[in-house]
């Protein structure tokens, strides 16, 4: 077996430098809250606030109903594409890459002039439409992460075959998209969860512009106004998108997969 060179070494050691030196920095700096010495003050003070919990708590929930709108939409339309639509491929994928293209600023500006009080469809005059309309926006930003997922996913089976079994067997397409199709993306439907999960814990623009109590807009209050607390929330928030790509791992295998002796 050929042994890595001397150059792929320097760069993996670089690679690591890059990631791993501002990360210690800043858990370094969120430790220096008292003079002369390191404790973990700053993650005590963080950890008891009330607004905290609330609003992290606020963006979990949304999160979680951005994942299941999100998948309910992409995962029938991908399926559908590849199965009898195909040549809609280059638009669908055209659209879903318009929230790239497309600053989150320029939707909810839309969103406050197309939904405001005085509009026929007020979904911003109560809290519980605007959270729709807050979630439907997220569901916007993770089309990117999420239909290239899914469809990628779909191209690792054969989805005509499968549904042609199913069909075989009497099945509805109701019962095959949701007892064949789901479970054979299971991994890529999780991927593309928990990437928007991370998205939507951290987004900004379209929480506060609709003055929803979310993660993102306590994360900049608590920036401008506290120094050490906003290193140790940055750490936290890093926590748990690299547990996101944890579970990814966990629950994408396979539970019926056995490994072979040789």
């Amino acid at each position: 077996m050929k042994r890595p060179s001397v150059g792929a070494w320097a760069a993996f050691a670089i690679g690591v430098a890059y990631f791993i030196v501002p990360l210690v920095a800043t858990v370094e700096f969120s430790m220096r809250i008292r003079r002369g010495t390191y404790s973990l003050d700053a993650y005590a003070n963080v950890l008891s606030d009330p607004a905290f919990w609330h609003t992290f708590g606020f963006s979990a929930a949304s999160a979680l109903a951005t994942i299941v709108a999100g998948t309910l939409l992409v995962v029938p339309t991908a399926y559908w594409i590849r199965l009898k639509l195909s040549w809609l491929r280059p638009y669908v994928e055209f659209v879903t890459l318009m929230p790239l293209v497309i600053p989150a600023i320029v939707l909810v500006f839309g969103y406050l002039k197309l939904y405001n009080s005085s509009s026929l469809l007020p979904m911003t005059a109560s809290t519980w439409s605007t959270d729709v309309l807050l979630v439907c926006g997220y569901v916007v930003l993770a089309l990117p992460y999420l239909y290239r997922a899914v469809d990628t996913g779909l191209r690792t089976i054969d989805v005509r075959s499968l549904t042609e079994a199913a069909e075989s067997l009497g099945a509805r397409r109701s019962t095959i998209l949701f007892r064949v199709i789901f479970p054979n993306v299971r991994a890529a439907v999780l991927s593309g969860a928990f990437l928007t999960f991370a998205i939507v814990i951290g987004e900004f623009t379209l929480a506060s512009l609709l003055d929803r109590p979310a993660f993102g807009p306590y994360l900049q209050l608590v920036g401008a106004n506290k120094a050490y607390e906003p290193s140790a929330l940055a750490f936290i928030a890093f926590a748990v998108t690299w547990a996101c790509m944890g579970l990814i791992q966990l629950f994408a295998r396979d539970p019926t997969a056995r490994s072979v002796k040789v």
